[in-house]
């Protein structure tokens, strides 16, 4: 038995509708029980790590993607191109990557006084 395309594309974007309008209401039906302290101890680890790869592609030098210094880099070279509209977009690019510095040294700080609360308070966490 063969099945029509689109009659299969549309059963298939039916049931997706169907799931995705279930989720919401369920998660909306019911309050968190608690803070998520639980998970948040167990997925630090991790985080830790995602946030210390960032700052350290950040600071890394010209030759680093990611990094604010071959951002900037690029500026200057389209500032000595005369490429005015491509300066403006890297250069709000840069400013936007420059305001990370400071959102992820105080996320790193916090998570540190979160892992000292984690190492002590770990078995009361699932409370």
């Amino acid at each position: 038995m063969r099945i029509n395309r689109t009659v299969a594309a549309a059963g298939v974007l039916a049931l997706a509708g169907a799931l995705l309008a279930a989720g919401p209401a369920e998660a909306a039906g019911g309050a968190p029980k608690g803070d998520g302290a639980k998970s948040i101890c167990k997925r630090l680890p991790k985080t830790q790590q995602r946030i210390d790869k960032a700052l350290d592609r950040l600071h890394g030098d010209a030759a680093a993607n990611g990094s604010i210094a071959r951002l900037e880099q690029r500026v200057d070279n389209a500032h000595k191109a005369g490429h005015a509209e491509i300066e403006k977009y890297l250069s709000d690019r840069l400013t936007v990557r420059r305001g990370l510095l400071p959102t992820l040294e105080a996320r790193k700080a916090d998570l540190k006084s979160v892992a000292d609360w984690c190492a002590k308070s770990a078995p009361a966490a699932g409370k």
